[in-house]
């Protein structure tokens, strides 16, 4: 063995080693389906295969995408980024904001314990009711349901800032936005960035609950819900397997940003910090 191919190598061991538990139940479940000829649990397989004829069997020049794709997978994206855009920016503004006051912090920190702590599905019939049944529901529902957890991430964040750094920036007569930017947000990030990952999943979720209510006319969600009516039991499984690729692409592509920005080691340090409660009072 080369030298060149000894790096290869032991890049690819790490990479068997965590997807082995993933391809040994794959393989279990290929077996066992084939076996049991059921109608409920068809081979993975063949889901695979049903889901590639139906979204990813276009021409080259559509990306590979048919117009099944253009009409489900679009809309379903186009809510979640519209929604998981305005949960970031106002929960990252209102954190900051909260975090660097003490006396904001204690008014409302129980409003946000209490809010953070109502499960986002829960509130979907009373956006309905003030919204009706379309677009603007949906994105309200994944708005409220996934800010929480960035503007309590940030909060906390914002708060761990060290103070020793506060008294140099005020002795070197930095502005509010210098210190703003190179001080607060660096210090804020790794909480700031465990946060998206957590509203991240959750709107992935809202944005499929919201499109499997009555009067939902596009998105993976409605997907689901007429396949089931129509019994059409492998796009169910495909829609299921569509999600759960969207789902590990987009934890994949914002934990690559991170650690480009923060680092993997407080990335690390963020992600075990956030799942601790921050209850705790000024």
């Amino acid at each position: 063995m080369t030298r060149s191919q000894q790096p290869r190598t032991a890049a690819a061991v790490p990479f068997l080693l965590r997807w082995s538990v993933f391809l040994g139940a794959v393989l279990c479940w290929e077996l066992a389906a084939r076996a049991r000829h059921s109608v409920y649990f068809p081979p993975p397989l063949r889901i695979a295969r049903h889901a590639r004829d139906l979204w990813f069997s276009g021409s080259a020049g559509r990306l590979f995408l048919t117009s099944d794709a253009v009409g489900t997978i679009l809309p379903s994206l186009g809510r979640m980024a519209a929604g998981f855009t305005l949960a970031a920016v106002a929960g990252i503004a209102l954190g900051i904001a909260v975090g660097r006051s003490r006396r904001a912090y204690a008014l409302c920190n129980p409003v946000l314990q209490f809010a953070r702590a109502v499960p986002p599905p829960a509130l979907v019939p009373v956006f309905v009711v003030v919204f009706d049944v379309g677009t603007p529901m949906q994105l309200a529902s994944i708005v409220f349901g996934a800010v929480w957890p960035v503007l309590v991430n940030s909060a906390e964040g914002a708060r761990a800032t060290d103070p020793l750094r506060l008294e140099v920036a005020a002795v070197l007569r930095l502005t509010a936005p210098e210190r703003l930017w190179f001080l607060i947000l660096p210090s804020a990030l790794p909480r700031i960035f465990a946060g998206l990952r957590l509203s991240l999943s959750l709107c992935l979720i809202l944005m499929v609950f919201s499109e499997l209510l009555p009067g939902s006319d596009d998105g993976i969600g409605f997907t689901l819900t007429d396949a089931q009516t129509r019994s059409d039991l492998l796009t169910v499984w495909s829609a299921l397997l569509l999600l759960g690729v969207l789902g590990y692409l987009l934890n994949t592509g914002l934990l690559a940003v991170e650690r480009r920005l923060v680092g993997p080691v407080s990335a690390t340090a963020a992600s075990a910090s956030a799942s601790e409660p921050t209850g705790r009072t000024a």
